[in-house]
């Protein structure tokens, strides 16, 4: 069976990541687009999810990649009209309305899939796999990028729930919650907000594993240049280093896998046996992480930022 999809909208990240993914994926065929602003090309386009849901009968699949105030309302939606669901990540505004999706999914009988796409990166399984014959006795994560390059004119982002720079550092967190075999606290955060803005362009995080181990994050939203996605972990018996956002490991110095970008891909494959199985998979530590630095973190104004 090949599930028939809709996906709901069409910005810079469905253009660059989720059509060639599905193009791509044995299984899933894109049959729709809800989108105000932009057209599909080559498949049935909507002004909106109702609309979507209401002229394709037979659609299986709705992925949302809507900014996530509002995936919480559309994926209520399309769960109760019994399709099955794709989160874009962060999978919503807060913990409680994702839990509350999962409960809806598991009535209605069909898949919810929190998508995290930086666990999917091609070296994080075998670094899952080295840290857990190990004792870790530190991690220094650096995520440093150019917003304007990553998120040019999209003002929601900077808005109250629309995360801010924990858009790209929650998928720091999605490959920390991955690769470390314990729970991780958050235990203080500094939380650089513009005059102008109502979400973050910068945090320092303190975080500890269950055991112990200091944990420490900087996220940077003002780097242009080479970007940085680097997560550096010490332990008993070496060192490892995950850079180009997981694509790259060095144990020890020595570089042991670099891979192009097959994130997405991957995740498809994901979605298409899960909806398969008729599972379920949504993994909200990332998120919680980051709900612990917004009620934990201090909030320290800095200068308006213009995009």
């Amino acid at each position: 069976m090949t599930i028939r999809a809709g996906l709901v909208g069409l910005g810079k990240i469905a253009r660059d990541q989720h059509l060639p993914a599905i193009e791509r994926t044995d299984g899933i065929e894109l049959v729709a687009v809800a989108s105000r602003n932009a057209q599909g090309d080559g498949v049935a386009n909507y002004p909106d999810l109702g609309a979507m849901l209401a002229g394709e009968s037979s659609l299986d699949a709705v992925i949302l990649c809507q900014p996530p105030q509002v995936r919480y309302h559309a994926a209520r939606q399309a769960l109760l009209a019994g399709k099955h669901v794709f989160l874009e990540k962060p999978p919503g505004a807060t913990v409680s309305e994702v839990d509350a999706l999962v409960s809806l999914a598991r009535a209605q009988g069909v898949t919810l899939y929190a998508s995290w796409h930086s666990r999917y990166a091609a070296a994080v399984a075998q670094a899952k796999t080295w840290i857990a014959e190990r004792r870790i006795e530190s991690v220094d994560i650096q995520w440093r990028e150019d917003v304007r390059h990553w998120h040019p004119g999209q003002p929601w982002i900077w808005e109250a729930g629309g995360f801010g720079v924990f858009d790209p550092g929650i998928n720091a967190l999605s490959m920390l919650t991955e690769i470390v075999p314990e729970p991780v606290t958050m235990l203080s955060a500094m939380l650089e907000v513009p005059a102008n803005r109502d979400a973050p362009i910068g945090a320092t995080l303190k975080m500890a594993t269950a055991s112990g181990a200091p944990v420490a994050a900087v996220f940077d939203w003002r780097q242009t240049g080479p970007q940085t996605w680097d997560i550096a972990v010490e332990t008993d018996r070496g060192s490892l280093l995950l850079s180009e956002g997981g694509n790259t490991l060095r144990l020890d110095g020595e570089v042991q896998v670099k891979a192009p970008d097959e994130e997405y891909p991957a995740m498809y494959r994901r979605f298409v046996d899960l909806v398969g199985d008729g599972a379920i998979d949504v993994d909200l530590a990332p998120l919680r992480l980051a709900a612990d630095a917004f009620l934990c973190g201090r909030h320290c104004p800095t200068a308006a930022f213009e995009d």
